[in-house]
């Protein structure tokens, strides 16, 4: 996935951007990128590898040697950025979140109608950043341009520009899958994808953008270039996962959600009702909240059987192989064994994906001692490799686990009632159920249902993303 954090003041704002990107480090692990400007030196730009070392390590010398009233940076799983643009309207910064499914198809429509050339990185392929500067330069302005490109592009697309005047530009994708928030202090504004990151730097929040919604951020106040669309469809996995939990999208805090999540779990969980559970825990980290409202809605005591080394171990995903991924994730895992020898443990995940950390976990539990360990997921069945954003996506269907086991049980014909398997009062969705638990060895396993998952956001369905969970984008 991604973040990006823009700040404009009437001072250097190099150490506000600098922590702002840091803020957004549980976004990305790939690229980091920041640019300023400064009105004797111009436009400048560091970027790093972030793949093997933290955000603040490598980019710690910036604020000694740029200096800038204004100033973005970003935290990319993609391609490095922000990238310096020069182009008939003018010279600028840029950097975007999201993902463009129809990248090949638009390189060739703009190299083929005698657009510029474009840099090609290993394996050929093109930055996404500079593709949508080429579709943003074909246009007069900075807002028809953007507007063109949010048009033209099959995905999303999130997008913050510095100018050559140290004015901020962004704009939210056109359906809102993810947000953009302005925050305001006493002499200037900043940009941001995270609401705790400008508040922890002493900005309040001003103005979260609208569907499509283009701004101008200057130290005298934020223009609207083209106002917000109505049509939104903001992701719900926002919430249930990959979002801060300190951090707030349509006015919905996310650590309120997981825990009202939870709650709405556990009244409706009528399998551990029965079931003698000694201990609710929660999968560390963002399965955590949700296990909390879990275990204060049904009165079992939540505990943490097992707890995560993060000194050594911060992210479990740094590595890009698989293999090397699963062996850290395990390295993380200290059991408590007071709270797992003999024990009954329901434990509540953000969500199950491909299902190998889940199972390397359970199995953990077990060799510890668990006499039987219950199965939650918080979110519904992911049915559906993202298209719209690049954060956990699937090169198949197939890699997840619900369509693994489907095709397990049912071959082709299984594929056509996703529906039917999703939902638990069926007979393919009881039977999907204890498949994946005889697999894993769960005493027993169940999911959130979409009409949870969205009571729990408080957002009206029609207004989300949920298509990982029924194909509905």
């Amino acid at each position: 996935m991604g973040g990006f954090f823009g700040a404009v003041r009437k001072k250097n704002v190099l150490l506000d951007v600098f922590l702002g990107t840091d803020y957004h480090s549980h976004l990305g692990t790939k690229r980091a990128g920041i640019a300023a400007f400064d009105e004797k030196l111009g436009l400048q730009r560091e970027i790093h590898n972030i793949e093997n070392t933290p955000f603040r390590t490598k980019f710690e010398n910036v604020i000694d040697e740029m200096v800038g009233n204004s100033a973005i940076g970003c935290i990319s799983d993609t391609h490095p950025q922000p990238l310096l643009i020069c182009s008939r309207l003018g010279k600028y910064a840029i950097c975007t979140i999201g993902v463009i499914n129809n990248a090949d198809e638009l390189v060739e429509e703009i190299l083929s109608n005698g657009g510029v050339y474009f840099d090609a990185m290993t394996g050929g392929k093109i930055n996404g950043n500079e593709l949508v500067a080429a579709l943003i330069n074909q246009k007069s302005t900075f807002v028809e341009g953007i507007k063109y490109a949010q048009s033209k592009i099959d995905g999303t697309c999130n997008v913050l520009i510095l100018t050559e005047q140290g004015d901020l530009i962004t704009a939210r994708d056109k359906l809102g899958r993810i947000p953009v928030l302005i925050g305001k202090t006493s002499d200037g504004f900043c940009v941001s994808f995270e609401s705790f990151a400008y508040k922890k730097l002493g900005f309040k929040d001003f103005k979260e953008l609208g569907p499509a919604e283009i701004v101008k951020v200057t130290v005298k106040g934020v223009e609207t270039l083209s106002p917000p669309e109505k049509e939104m469809r903001i992701c719900a996995f926002l919430w249930t996962y990959y979002g801060y939990s300190t951090s707030n999208y349509e006015g919905v805090n996310v650590e309120i959600m997981r825990n009202r999540n939870g709650k709405i779990m556990a009244e409706n969980d009528e399998i551990a009702k029965k079931a003698h559970i000694d201990y609710v825990g929660g999968v560390p980290d963002s399965g955590t909240p949700h296990a909390i409202g879990y275990a204060n809605a049904c009165k079992i005591p939540f505990a943490r059987p097992y707890i995560k080394y993060t000194p050594t171990w911060a992210r479990s995903f740094m590595s890009q192989k698989q293999s090397e991924r699963n062996k850290i994730a395990k390295m993380k895992l200290i059991p408590v064994h007071e709270l797992i020898e003999d024990k009954n443990l329901l434990l509540v995940d953000d969500s199950i994906v491909r299902g190998t950390q889940i199972k390397e976990t359970v199995e953990f539990l077990y060799e510890h001692g668990a006499k039987e360990v219950h199965m939650r997921s918080a979110c519904p069945p992911i049915m559906y490799g993202c298209k719209y954003l690049n954060f956990s996506r699937s090169t198949s269907d197939m890699d997840l686990l619900t369509r693994r086991v489907i095709n397990e049980l049912e071959g082709e014909e299984g594929q056509k009632h996703l529906a039917e398997y999703s939902d638990p009062n069926t007979e393919r969705g009881k039977k999907l159920r204890k498949a994946i638990s005889d697999k894993f060895k769960f005493a027993s396993l169940d999911f959130q249902t979409i009409d949870g998952a969205v009571k729990a956001i408080g957002i009206d369905k029609c207004k989300l993303c949920t298509y990982c969970w029924d194909g509905e984008g």
